[in-house]
């Protein structure tokens, strides 16, 4: 009898949606070692992208909506998975075991944040999934949190399954740049909060690196205005370079379901100064600094002052966070469901 097949939606692959990218790569390249019993297949327009192991499975889309609603429910009534693992939202009409991952709520918790059409179909397609779905990973105990207040979903029915560090990602042997700089990743949104990220800089007389990308156009012309290099979405060899180079990392996020950036940093040695959302809190711990956005350059100046020592905080505390394990945790919930538990 051959083994059970587990089809995940990766349709993030190649195309720079930063967290959600990172996870289901990472996800995708230890799934094998943690379910050797187990076959996997990934759904994809970017089949080249895929991990050794994970069967790439080619699904053109040109259009979000008519591939969730069209095209991938047909793959999956061809490829008749034991399970399916999806991202966000579960394609209508499926109607096999299902699990699905949720990164965030911030359309839930800041919904002016997010522009008026994503707000909408999140919030048209996200609830259904989670309460549809046999099990829901959250990347964080936020995010749990989120979900039980927001939309009931009982706390037995979540996992919580945390991003891990790539192993790209680690201390270099020149430390800081002889030209340190301050550094914000992430996607230049409002959400982030890169206006503030760009003040502490100038405030301490340091040039300001932007890296990511840019859906936000003109906050991204104001951030310009105000002199960030940009360095735009760049591969991770690359983008840990640029950490480790950094005198510091700055995330003044107003939302965060994760916040990657701050154990990517962490892990390269470099210190990361945060505000103190909940999820940043939680999965920094006592290895950040935390200001508020209007202190975001007293921070910074911490960071210069004490800089191995938080360097050493950091990489001991990124240490907790292991794509394996998150991997272990994923095929306990997939054995669960396939025993109908």
């Amino acid at each position: 009898m051959s083994a059970p097949l587990v089809v995940l939606d990766a349709d993030v692959l190649g195309r720079e949606r930063t967290g959600d990218e990172t996870h289901v790569e990472n996800l995708l390249r230890t799934l094998p070692a943690a379910a050797p019993d187990l076959r996997f297949a990934a759904v994809t327009r970017h089949p080249e992208l895929v991990p050794e192991g994970i069967e790439p499975v080619l699904l053109p889309a040109r259009s979000q909506e008519v591939r969730m609603a069209w095209s991938f429910p047909r793959l999956l009534r061809r490829l008749r998975p034991a399970l399916g693992h999806f991202q966000h939202a579960i394609p209508l009409g499926y109607r096999g075991p299902a699990v699905v991952t949720i990164h965030d709520l911030s359309f839930e918790r800041h919904a002016a944040m997010m522009p008026r059409k994503d707000r909408l179909l999140f919030r048209a397609f996200v609830p259904r999934a989670a309460r549809r779905a046999a099990r829901v990973f959250a990347v964080s105990e936020r995010t749990k949190r989120d979900l039980v207040e927001l939309y009931g979903i009982p706390e037995q029915r979540i996992v919580v399954t945390p991003n891990g560090v790539d192993p790209a990602f680690k201390p270099g042997p020149n430390g800081i740049a002889d030209d340190p700089y301050v550094l914000f990743v992430g996607a230049v949104q409002t959400r982030k909060n890169p206006l503030a990220a760009a003040a502490a800089a100038a405030a301490v007389g340091l040039p300001f690196v932007v890296a990511g990308p840019t859906p936000d156009r003109e906050l991204a012309r104001e951030l310009a205005r105000r002199g960030a290099d940009f360095r735009g979405y760049l591969a991770k060899e690359k983008l840990a370079e640029l950490y480790r180079g950094a005198a510091c990392v700055v995330l003044p996020s107003r939302f965060e379901g994760f916040g990657l950036p701050v154990v990517e940093a962490m892990a390269c040695g470099t210190p990361v100064v945060v505000a103190p959302d909940p999820a940043l809190l939680e999965v920094a711990g006592e290895a950040a600094i935390f200001r508020e956005p209007e202190n975001l350059a007293d921070g910074v100046r911490e960071a210069l002052r004490e800089r191995e020592r938080f360097a050493r905080a950091g990489i001991d505390r990124a240490r907790a966070f292991d794509w394996a394990e998150t991997a272990r945790r994923v095929v306990g919930a997939y054995r669960d469901v396939l025993a109908g538990r």
